[in-house]
């Protein structure tokens, strides 16, 4: 096994731990290219696919989600795991990297806690964005006002 492979192996691991189970497989398919770039120690630090960021590794042993492993998650989950909800009104904001208000939310994961990373998704399945989410999801669903989802990446940046 490459050291590629048994990285690869490693990381699958780590991504059902922290997203849940077949996480893994849905964000470094088997046989799907992928370009793993590595810290200067040989740590894996970056995993793309045909030039899009699937995920950061990050030093707490944790990912960080791109836009392209926000959408892996959405596409192989079913609705709302990994995921949080809002309506058109949030949409463009979204798409252009806004954080998301707990009033807007429509639905969510009910697992999501703060610092969780998630995919956020128009009510009709299209991803708009990725980030962290500040609370927990009974309080995304029960507050009027304050962050849910602090959010990294838009689909529209």
């Amino acid at each position: 096994m490459s050291s590629d492979e048994s990285d690869l192996a490693d990381l699958r691991t780590v991504a059902d731990y922290q997203f849940g189970a077949d996480a893994g497989e849905a964000l470094f398919p088997p046989g799907t290219p992928l370009s793993i770039s590595r810290s200067t120690s040989g740590r894996p630090r970056q995993i793309h696919a045909a030039e899009e960021r699937i995920v950061t590794y990050a030093t707490d042993g944790r990912f960080t989600l791109g836009l392209a492993g926000g959408r892996r998650l959405v596409a192989a989950a079913d609705a709302p795991r990994n995921r949080v909800v809002v309506g058109s009104e949030s949409e463009p904001f979204v798409r252009d990297g806004k954080n998301v208000f707990a009033k807007f939310v429509r639905d969510v994961d009910e697992a999501v806690r703060p610092d969780d990373e998630v995919a956020v998704v128009h009510e009709n399945g299209d991803v708009l964005g990725v980030g962290r989410a500040e609370l927990a999801a009974d309080a995304m669903l029960d507050f009027d006002a304050g962050m849910a989802v602090k959010v990294r990446k838009g689909a529209g940046d």
